[in-house]
């Protein structure tokens, strides 16, 4: 990945939705680089939040990357349905891919950059053949389902691990993470290898939320 400032990507689910676009605006005035839609089904995580219509009023209403989480499974039923509402990269889980490599030419044909997300169990060996084709990966650094829970230490390792594969392999891939990132942490995972951060509960529920940005987005190697 080429050298630049820490990517930060706004958790909505953590926004209030009833202010959307007011929400959005907060996001934009912070200077985040992405907004990050977390997409439950009750199924794959024990949560449910919001599903096409919901992204597609995001990405009418902010001119940042929509960035498209889902935690669902079978996700190839609805890759392209969030394609349609706006998405420009979408993540999926290997764990609910049993034919990962034809999931993510199946993202890509739809003109989406394509991501694979990993839970914090779930080793990154799994994702060595399938590397050189991604434009992210996502690391989770807490259990998926809900917002709010602490960092699992134990994922800067794993990062660094997924740094090291990457530069070898495919340099240009984002290495995005997700859960319990905060100011004080936000720095060791950068130089752990982090490009992407996102930021729900440190974002969206700080008494400012610009600042808060400011002091996670200037974590660098």
């Amino acid at each position: 990945m080429p050298e630049q400032s820490t990517l930060i990507a706004p958790s909505i689910l953590s926004a209030d939705l009833t202010r959307l676009g007011q929400s959005l605006k907060i996001a934009e005035d912070a200077g985040a680089d992405w907004i990050h839609c977390d997409i439950m089904d009750g199924n794959f995580v024990p949560n449910i939040t919001f599903g096409p219509i919901v992204v597609d009023a995001i990405a009418k209403n902010t001119p940042l990357v929509i960035d498209t989480h889902l935690m669902i499974a079978d996700p190839d039923r609805y890759i392209e349905a969030f394609v349609k509402a706006g998405s420009h990269q979408i993540t999926v889980h290997q764990e609910t891919c049993p034919h990962l490599h034809r999931t993510i030419q199946f993202i890509k044909s739809l003109g989406a950059k394509a991501g694979v997300s990993l839970n914090p169990a779930t080793p990154i060996s799994t994702l060595e053949s399938i590397l050189p084709d991604l434009d992210l990966v996502l690391i989770m650094s807490v259990n998926p389902g809900f917002g709010g829970q602490k960092f699992i230490p134990s994922s800067v390792e794993k990062i660094r691990l997924l740094h090291k594969m990457r530069t070898l392999r495919n340099p240009d891939m984002v290495i995005a993470v997700d859960g319990g990132i905060t100011e004080e942490n936000a720095q060791e995972v950068v130089s752990a290898g982090a490009d992407a951060l996102i930021a729900g509960t440190a974002f969206f529920r700080a008494a400012d939320p610009k600042a808060a940005a400011a002091k996670i987005k200037s974590a660098s190697r």
